[in-house]
């Protein structure tokens, strides 16, 4: 379950590594541009996890099914194979590395052959573990599936589940898969302080050490209650009374508002103003686009949809930029396919303020999110009075 790598700019955040520190800044995904979530799926308490081991006077940590190396400062790939005496082509192929790589000082790399232990060293023992299971992601991406996801026969809990980077993955988005904080996946992995990661990266999943911690059942009034989502609810389940087909087909293509024409009559009075001009060529749909889709020509003022906060600026590993607002009363805003962006990390905005410019290119949009807690919501009744 190897898996290759282009850099992410993954989080300019503010404390815990970067983003994980905001508060209220959990789950923040943004459909079809990757993910920045900070938290395990639904919001629920990350996995208490081991410290990762130490590795021997060699730099290499030894696992049942595979070792890798843990970099010096001034390391390179060559530097490490040679030190290793393996080759310097296949180490930096198997890491989707060029040979003469620096390497950050403990960042990880996997060797494609096994080396000799150092004397006096072991091997982390982890029992049995499955082709199948450090197959399983491998397996998912060769089937075009998206995010990567924890395979449900994990190894045991000594040797790690490998994963391979895949563009569009961060960081958050890999943590989240396997219900890991992305402290620890940062921790186990050497990542830089913006939890970069680059496409055809291997990274090892950090192994749990107990069960999650009990989820606070309180919630706040007009909330709800949080429910939890059992396995089988992977796949969308059939409706108990279906639609008729003629009916199914009207629900699908009922049009998405227009707001341009409201834009500044409605949004002024809005709790949260319109970020551009423009149709909404894709509305809000839990779970498929958990935000709006806004057509708009290339180089259109980004506006701040409130006054607040800038919590994060971020690309995803295909390069997409991401910016997210935190403003009152909890709330998130998040801004997906930016060029040109005027303000930096904790900067304050204000309401209407220009924030940067749609980016040019093929995909010619904005990309738009509420989030309030850890919940993405419907931003149109946000947009509108």
């Amino acid at each position: 379950m190897t898996q290759s790598r282009p850099t992410v700019r993954l989080l300019s955040g503010t404390a815990c590594v970067a983003f994980l520190a905001l508060a209220g800044c959990a789950n923040v995904s943004v459909p079809g541009y990757g993910s920045l979530d900070t938290l395990s799926p639904s919001g629920q308490p990350a996995v208490p996890t081991t410290a990762r081991p130490e590795p021997d006077a060699r730099g290499v940590i030894s696992y049942p099914n595979y070792q890798v190396a843990v970099a010096r400062p001034g390391d390179t790939v060559n530097g490490i194979a040679g030190r290793l005496g393996i080759s310097g082509n296949d180490l930096a192929r198997t890491n989707g590395l060029p040979v003469d790589a620096a390497l950050r000082s403990g960042e990880l790399v996997l060797l494609p052959t096994r080396v000799a232990e150092a004397p006096g060293s072991n091997t982390l023992n982890s029992g049995s573990v499955s082709v199948e299971t450090l197959a399983g992601d491998a397996l998912n991406r060769a089937s075009g599936t998206g995010t990567t996801t924890a395979s449900p026969t994990t190894p045991s809990s000594t040797e790690p589940v490998r994963h391979r980077v895949a563009s569009g993955e961060t960081a958050y988005s890999i943590a989240r898969s396997y219900n890991v904080s992305p402290q620890a996946l940062a921790q186990w992995n050497g990542l830089d302080s913006s939890l970069s990661v680059r496409e055809g990266q291997v990274l090892l999943i950090p192994t749990a050490a107990g069960p999650a911690p009990a989820v606070n059942s309180d919630t706040t009034p007009g909330q709800g209650t949080p429910t939890p989502v059992p396995p089988s609810a992977d796949a969308p389940q059939p409706a108990e009374n279906p639609a008729p087909a003629s009916e199914a087909t009207a629900q699908k293509t009922q049009p998405v508002a227009d707001l341009s024409g409201q834009q500044t009559a409605a949004s002024d009075s809005a709790r949260l103003l319109q970020p551009v001009g423009g149709r909404i060529i894709r509305g809000y749909e839990p779970k498929k686009n958990e935000g709006l889709d806004f057509a708009a020509n290339p180089g259109t003022n980004v506006r701040a949809a409130d006054g607040g906060t800038v919590a994060a600026i971020t690309r995803d590993t295909d390069q997409v930029p991401i910016l997210v607002l935190r403003h009152s009363d909890n709330l998130l805003t998040v801004y997906a396919n930016l060029d040109g962006i005027t303000v930096k990390k904790g900067d304050s905005v204000s309401r209407g303020q220009t924030i940067g410019k749609v980016s040019s290119g093929n995909n010619s949009t904005l990309h738009f999110e509420v989030r309030k807690g850890f919940e993405a919501v419907d931003p149109m009744p946000y947009l509108t009075n």
